[in-house]
């Protein structure tokens, strides 16, 4: 099993990460792969990029340094009814929105409000998928999460990274990924990466996938021209041309 995009990536503008576009593209094809997401953090969270970075992507070329480069954000869940910090507008100009917790934007609420507010994100129209949902910090319902990203068609990410920064997550990431097996869940696996040389990296997370019985047609972002398609329906249920 292999991974084709890096959907969770992140520059200098999200404040906290240390590479340009071009080194995580130089990342990404060093490790194989056919192309990436760049995901910079939403403007609620401390030193995020504000919104019109979002909406500049459009300058950047389709291939960088030989890979192909798609628009996208992580945004921040901001409440209990699944509200993101970023608007329609600048949300439309974006090929892939994932949506996650952040300390800084929701506080740990308990798994059953942490679950309720994850499912409206879900429910958000402009949210095509759920980053480190296995994130101990913000325990939540599996079983509510993967029914409903699989009856929305969207998905939750297996996250690298929270397996060396997110104390715990090797358990809860398992126990995610089988749920999302059990229940037929579109699955993204993404690198986490805020510096150059752990764009690509993706081998923890999909060891995960593999014991925990994913099959590749439950990856996303397994194959190129899947991970197209994702992203067009997306677009296309969002009403964005």
């Amino acid at each position: 099993m292999r991974i084709a995009i890096d959907t969770h990536t992140h520059s200098v503008a999200s404040g906290h990460a240390y590479s340009t576009v071009d080194e995580l593209a130089r990342g990404v094809r060093l490790r194989g792969l056919e192309g990436f997401v760049l995901t910079d953090h939403g403007p609620a969270l401390p030193g995020g990029a504000h919104p019109y970075h979002f909406g500049n992507l459009r300058i950047l070329p389709p291939v960088i340094e030989g890979v192909r480069f798609y628009r996208g954000i992580e945004a921040n869940i901001l409440d209990l009814q699944g509200r993101i910090d970023l608007e329609p507008y600048w949300a439309g100009r974006l090929d892939f929105i994932l949506a996650g917790f952040h300390e800084a934007c929701f506080s740990s609420r308990g798994e059953a409000e942490n679950t309720r507010a994850l499912v409206a994100a879900l429910e958000n129209p402009l949210v095509d998928a759920i980053s480190h949902p296995g994130n101990p910090a913000f325990p939540v319902d599996f079983g509510a999460a993967a029914e409903t990203a699989a009856r929305l068609g969207k998905a939750l990410e297996v996250n690298d990274s929270s397996f060396r920064v997110r104390k715990g997550s090797a358990d809860s990431c398992l126990a995610l990924a089988r749920t999302c097996a059990e229940r037929g869940c579109l699955v993204v696996c993404g690198s986490d990466a805020h510096y150059w040389a752990d764009a690509g990296r993706l081998d923890t997370a999909l060891d995960t996938l593999g014991r925990a019985g994913v099959t590749e047609d439950l990856i996303v972002n397994a194959r190129k021209d899947r991970f197209e398609a994702f992203i067009s329906r997306r677009r296309a249920e969002k009403g964005f041309s």
